[in-house]
């Protein structure tokens, strides 16, 4: 430790114009030193004051300067070092240092950066302000061939890439075609790893997620499913995974998506669908969601009912049913929901047995899954009157849906489940569904329904409402005089916040509840004629208009 102590006295004395031998012994003395006990020789380097020094060391035609920055990334290790090594202003110079040609101090300069600023996101934003990624992009193409560098840019690229701002960087350089040439390259899962850890966050980025796929990534990908889909080897399942999910996360893209849709016709498209019918889960799962994310615009929504998909992702569920993998029902469900946006393709797929395929899931206890199911439900019956009643009338799903409506901790189920209650009245305009709903105990969902925070459900739970007073008010009139409906009613007129479509609705619904008497007489008690007057010069003229004929009702009747 003696030669140590020697060594940084002479580098604190030291100037630029010192010899260099004289100086590498110091540094290798140092570089020894921190091999055998890294922590203690970092503390006394620190004390030392050495570390102000080294800034001026940090030279591009200094023989030494790689060594200078192998000894900084050595310390750097540290957490404790880090910050000292940042107020000794030692990040501008290394910065500067990668455009040196080097290869030796590239590599010392890119691990002493990267240690630096481990896990600091305030020093990494700094690093792509000062410029860094397209230099690090740079150099990636040219050192191509030397593993080290290239591991090196790898996981620079991996820790920049997690932050926003490095994403419109990287979208102006050309790290799409750089990886996807270094990913053909690779042989080993570690190194296949390695490039996709820095593709998966890149690519949440849509221009980025174009790039690649112009690149040709996907080409990649569907190689890589291939050679593994069959293998039980540990690597090779979890490749076949990464590429895979990246796969998908590739369709999230618009103009990504589009490109690979090709009409339809697209040869990725086409492979992506014989992943549906695989007895590998993880394809079948890749499968569906990609399917999901295909089908997000009518034009292909039309063209994938059309060619036949349902059959399959149906096929799928069936796998499923009993003891199924949630994730695999749950991706298939999004699929089938997102398909049954496009209303031509509503009859189509209820004529292809979709409903009653959904309903086998009406079991599960999974939250997620139960979501999607009366997600895609809804989506099926919009303005299919007869599949609307169909459903309404069985007692198993109506029951069900009552009970979903009170699932306090799944916000998603509950609201979902509210909504088809109240489709089923809306598109069916149906009695025997009423009567259904009514006897299993549905209507107080629906008056709550109507006090939602979203004016979609107020609406929606409204026009429901005003069906059931039209059609069956005495079959429900016990259960809206319980829900407190009158009172609700009064809240939503009386409230300035309540929007124009909420107050036509809800005077619709007063006239409509008139025809009851024990209805009637809790109108008349709340002073309803007052609330209704002040509405006639509503700036909305609909909402006026309602309010006339609703107070000449109301006149009438008191």
């Amino acid at each position: 430790m003696d030669n140590l102590s020697d060594a940084l006295k002479k580098l604190k004395i030291t100037t630029t114009d010192s010899t260099a031998d004289s100086l590498e012994g110091c540094l290798d003395c140092l570089l020894q030193a921190l091999a055998q006990n890294n922590m203690e020789t970092s503390e006394k380097i620190q004390k030392s004051g050495v570390l102000q020094v080294f800034a001026s060391l940090l030279m591009p035609q200094s023989s030494c300067t790689a060594k200078v920055a192998n000894v900084i990334a050595e310390v750097a290790r540290n957490e404790f070092m880090r910050n000292p090594c940042v107020d000794a202003g030692l990040i501008p110079p290394l910065v500067q240092l990668l455009n040196c040609k080097d290869q030796e101090v590239l590599l010392q300069t890119g691990r002493a950066l990267g240690n630096i600023c481990y896990d600091s996101h305030t020093l990494q934003s700094q690093l792509i302000n000062m410029g860094v990624i397209p230099t690090l992009v740079k150099l990636l193409g040219i050192h191509c061939q030397n593993a080290a560098l290239t591991e090196m840019c790898l996981v620079a690229f991996g820790n920049l890439a997690e932050l926003e701002s490095s994403k419109e960087q990287f979208a102006y350089t050309n790290i799409a075609e750089e990886l996807v040439k270094l990913f053909k390259k690779q042989i080993e899962h570690d190194k296949k790893e390695m490039i996709f850890e820095v593709l998966a966050p890149l690519a949440e980025n849509d221009v980025i997620k174009l790039q690649l796929v112009e690149a040709g990534l996907v080409e990649c990908l569907l190689e890589i499913v291939q050679k593994t889909v069959d293998s039980d080897k540990e690597d090779d399942i979890a490749e076949l995974k990464t590429a895979s999910d990246l796969m998908v996360l590739l369709l999230l893209g618009d103009e990504s998506m589009q490109k690979l849709f090709e009409g339809g016709k697209g040869s990725v498209f086409q492979r992506v669908l014989s992943w549906i019918p695989s007895n590998s889960h993880q394809l079948q799962l890749a499968g569906a969601l990609a399917i999901a994310n295909f089908a997000r615009n009518d034009g292909n929504c039309i063209h994938m009912v059309d060619n036949g998909i349902v059959q399959k992702l149906m096929d799928l569920l069936d796998r499923h049913v009993e003891d199924g993998n949630v994730t695999v029902q749950h991706a298939a469900l999004s699929a089938l929901r997102n398909l049954a946006i496009p209303v031509v393709n509503k009859a189509k797929m209820l004529s292809a047995g979709v409903a009653e395929a959904v309903l086998k899931f009406l079991r599960s206890e999974m939250p997620p899954v139960q979501f999607k199911l009366l997600g895609t439900l809804r989506m099926l019956i919009d303005a299919q009157a007869d599949a609307a009643e169909q459903l309404g009338k069985n007692v198993k799903l109506v029951e069900r849906l009552v009970e979903w409506c009170e699932a306090k901790d799944h916000a998603g189920v509950m609201g979902e489940s509210n909504r088809l209650l109240s489709a089923l009245i809306r598109h069916s305009k149906s009695k025997d569904v009423i009567r259904t709903i009514v006897q299993s105990g549905g209507i107080k969902h629906l008056v709550t329904m109507a006090t939602s925070e979203h004016v979609i459900m107020q609406n929606e739970a409204l026009v429901a409402l005003a069906l059931i007073a039209a059609l069956e008010l005495v079959t429900a009139e016990k259960d809206l005089e319980n829900a407190q409906l009158v009172q609700i009613l009064h809240r939503l007129l009386s409230d300035d916040r309540s929007a124009p479509e909420i107050k036509y609705n809800s005077m619709v619904l007063i006239c409509a509840l008139i025809g009851s008497e024990p209805l009637q007489k809790e109108v008349q008690s709340m002073a309803f004629l007052e609330v209704v007057s002040k509405l006639r010069s509503h700036e909305n003229k609909t909402v006026a208009q309602q309010a006339s004929l609703t107070e000449q009702r109301l006149a009438v009747e008191s």
